[in-house]
């Protein structure tokens, strides 16, 4: 699997991910519901935000991703 396995597409889907959660409407709910609703769906777009900008490489079967998180790059 190492020798054919392309990250682009993978990170391509984390992009993906990262806007539709931007786009998910919030459910009908209100109180503390909906403040776990809206601190899941914040987390849910850092994660896949933050893969979903990584640049990946394979070197001897082993995907690195390189995660740039200095302020301002």
């Amino acid at each position: 699997m190492a020798d054919t396995f392309d990250p682009a597409p993978m990170i391509a889907r984390f992009k993906e991910r990262a806007q539709a959660v931007k786009k998910r409407n919030l459910p009908p709910v209100g109180g503390d519901e909906r403040l776990l609703f809206i601190r899941q769906a914040e987390e849910d777009y850092m994660d896949f935000a933050m893969i979903g900008d990584a640049v990946a490489s394979m070197e001897d079967g082993v995907l690195t991703l390189r995660i740039d998180l200095r302020a301002g790059s």
